[in-house]
């Protein structure tokens, strides 16, 4: 469908809300744009501003503009409030104070999707459905009851309509990343178009709560061995694609220390174990709640972390994981040197690069952090240092290192609430030194063996077929070349063979080494 003409209405109208509201000025300061495009603007916007949308006067200029345009926009401003690559620091805190509230939709039309989602009576499947107590950009909770079991869930439900909005919407996002692309070529480094596309993503899947279903039933399998962090279980017979269910938790909120204190909770510990939690689930599984606020999390009088909210979750490979770990460890005990190394070993730094300036400014990074007072020693702090330099030696914009930086910008400022004085290192440094004994020592190293081992028996029966359809291939050759691919190939076939033949014995090598060192 031709939708040029409808996505210049949406963009125009974006712009007088802009100027209305005074974000449009507060992003020029900000951006600093040519001259002739901030003249452009301005002349474009200043006929059409009295059309805006006019916001909460009560709000900054940036973030009353974003409400005003919608549930999208405000999910889309929260993410930007993640990503200070892209629009700066400054601008990333405004966007912060986006908060999930919105007016609540109708019970009634909250009771409508329900029924036909799981095709059944409201009443039929639930004694009691309360009013909502929450309201979302995409989404409201409800309290209720299950008429079989008696027992108190949540149930959250999608606005009416929003799926639809979003699509509307999404389609005027690109064609504003691609305009500013065309534009303002300095906006390209920024890749507008493929920060739509991570915007696209995340939100799509938001709006499938069976994904977010299926990463808190993931997420709770992860973390059963820990009775001091507790995620909700799902339950399934009474979820579906615009609904879900999940037990009812209780707790005080992670955001009011003093109802924290009257419950006898051991503020100090609780910072630690918050810092330290989010550093086992990013380390040891690779996944990990990306939304770890004061609003998503509860505490019970015994102290446990009761988590909610799994509509954005992080998830870093193997690899990763092991580049992290080491710069954390790397600082923790100021090698920097090493830490350059991990760098360029995972490619994150071009190899052209000087590896010694590289620890150079590496160091000029950590001391004066270490340096400070225990309530000023920051991780996120030094993060945001570290992906500045990177930046300057070459380093492309990860999408899930940036993920764990603002994550752990988040958790640290959580711990920070609880306790000014929290050590953030001393909370770090058992995790982090555990997880490289366990996965960079011989244990790890035997595991690995295995792991390669295990992959190349479980190919060895396809090698002789392989091997076969090699010389039949070179025997329809022409005889001088199927010659020379014969002698060349020969030695490599049979050491294929070989390894094949071998890989039984090896497997059980090496699962008979790990278990001796495991």
């Amino acid at each position: 469908m031709f939708q040029t003409p409808a996505n210049l209405w949406r963009l125009a109208r974006v712009g007088a809300t802009f100027a209305r509201t005074g974000a449009l000025a507060r992003v020029l300061r900000a951006f600093d744009p040519p001259p002739y495009f901030h003249a452009v603007l301005r002349v474009v916007t200043f006929p059409i501003a009295p059309f805006g949308l006019k916001g909460d006067p009560e709000m900054p200029a940036l973030p009353r503009a974003i409400a005003a345009l919608g549930p999208a926009y405000i999910k889309f401003g929260q993410l930007m409030s993640t990503r200070p690559d892209v629009v700066g620091r400054d601008i990333a805190r405004e966007l912060r104070v986006l908060q999930d509230r919105l007016a609540p939709f109708p019970v009634e039309q909250a009771r409508a999707t329900i029924e036909s989602e799981l095709g059944r009576p409201v009443d039929e499947m639930f004694s009691v459905f309360e009013p909502p107590v929450a309201a979302a950009s995409i989404a409201q909770v409800h309290p209720a009851v299950e008429r079989l079991t008696g027992r108190k869930v949540a149930v959250k439900v999608l606005r009416p309509g929003v799926e639809r909005q979003f699509r509307k919407d999404i389609s005027a996002f690109y064609f504003i990343a691609r305009t500013l692309e065309l534009l303002l070529p300095s906006t390209r480094r920024l890749r507008p178009t493929a920060v739509v596309d991570h915007f696209n993503g995340v939100v799509s899947a938001e709006m499938d709560l069976r994904l977010e279903a299926s990463s808190s039933s993931e997420f709770r399998d992860n973390t059963a061995d820990d009775p001091m962090f507790v995620v909700p279980a799902i339950t399934w017979d009474l979820s579906a694609r615009r609904v879900m269910t999940m037990e009812w938790v209780e707790g005080a909120p992670m955001g009011d220390p003093e109802a924290l204190e009257k419950l006898g909770v051991n503020l100090p510990r609780l910072a630690e174990k918050i810092i330290q939690t989010f550093l086992k689930h990013a380390l040891s599984d690779g996944f990990f709640h990306a939304d770890m606020h004061q609003g998503n999390l509860k505490v019970r009088p015994d102290g446990a972390i009761l988590a909610l909210d799994f509509g954005i979750m992080g998830r870093i490979d193997p690899l990763t994981r092991r580049t992290y770990a080491e710069i954390l460890y790397g600082f923790l005990s100021r090698d920097y040197r090493r830490i350059a190394e991990v760098h360029f070993e995972a490619g994150y730094v071009p190899a052209d690069r000087d590896v010694e300036l590289f620890a150079q400014n590496l160091r000029a990074i950590g001391e004066p952090i270490f340096g400070q007072d225990v309530s000023r020693i920051s991780m996120a702090r030094l993060l945001a240092h570290l992906f500045e330099v990177t930046e300057r030696f070459g380093m492309r914009t990860r999408t899930e290192l940036i993920l764990l930086q603002r994550t752990m910008i988040v958790v640290e400022g959580v711990a920070r609430s609880l306790d000014p004085q929290v050590n953030i290192w001393t909370a770090a440094k058992p995790v982090v030194e555990t997880w490289m004994r366990d996965n960079l020592g011989p244990k790890a190293i035997a595991r690995d063996v295995r792991d390669a081992v295990l992959v190349l028996a479980r190919y060895a029966p396809r090698l002789p077929g392989i091997a076969e359809k090699f010389v039949i291939a070179a025997d329809r050759s022409e005889e001088l070349d199927a010659a020379v691919r014969i002698k060349d190939a020969g030695p490599r076939v049979w050491t294929m063979v070989g390894a094949g033949a071998a890989g039984g014995g090896a497997v059980v090598g090496a699962l008979w080494l790990a278990n001796v060192l495991g």
